[in-house]
């Protein structure tokens, strides 16, 4: 039998601009810079890891810095949105100070709202319930009881979601939690950040990675 695999450690994603990024990830959604590192495959690139006070798995954000990378293009197999839990009444709050934010249809009964990052990555503030107990990073500038506790998930576009169930159930050990239109969830063992959405856009164009120029 398969063990469940917990949820989410971190997610990974590439930027341009390192001084942009963090004055992003830092600044503007309160997370903690938890370290500097080089890409160790990649030695001559930083590596920059964001989340809680410890950097508890399930916190994580890391980018690899590629500067003057040219930009991907968001589509079908690809992770296209990456969420951040917040308390239930802090919609409002993150409404104002992200004030490019759009919201997104309520699904499974959480609110929430999307914004891009400095180099297009989409990102999601959700309230999800029940109401997400971890400790979020104090020291930023960042309203604790508004502050983010970690992730809440990712979400997948794949052009059928059928195979992509199977890897998460059959391999992974994810359990499937329901559907919400062409939205299908799977969640791990974790309480929290356990959670990958799963996107059917059978005519969805197809993603492409991002650049490095050297």
């Amino acid at each position: 039998m398969t063990q469940g695999i917990a949820g989410i450690h971190h997610v990974t994603a590439i930027t341009a601009d390192a001084q942009k990024n963090i004055d992003f990830y830092t600044g503007v959604l309160g997370l903690r810079l938890v370290k500097v590192t080089v890409n160790f495959d990649d030695p001559q690139s930083y590596h920059l890891y964001y989340g809680d006070e410890l950097g508890r798995p399930g916190t994580i954000m890391t980018f690899f810095v590629w500067p003057g990378a040219q930009r991907g293009r968001l589509g079908s197999g690809q992770v296209t949105a990456i969420s951040f839990s917040v308390p239930p009444g802090s919609l409002d709050y993150w409404s104002k100070r992200l004030d490019t934010a759009t919201r997104v249809p309520t699904r499974f009964g959480e609110q929430g709202l999307q914004v891009p990052d400095p180099d297009g990555v989409q990102l999601e503030i959700v309230t999800s319930l029940p109401q997400d107990q971890r400790t979020p990073w104090s020291g930023g500038p960042v309203p604790r009881q508004h502050a983010i506790r970690g992730f809440q998930g990712v979400s997948l576009s794949v052009e059928g979601y059928e195979h992509t169930a199977e890897l998460l159930t059959h391999t992974l050990g994810f359990k499937f939690e329901g559907e919400d239109g062409n939205r299908f969830r799977f969640v791990g063992d974790a309480p929290h950040a356990g959670v990958v959405d799963v996107l059917c856009v059978p005519d969805g164009i197809r993603g492409a990675l991002v650049f490095r120029q050297r």
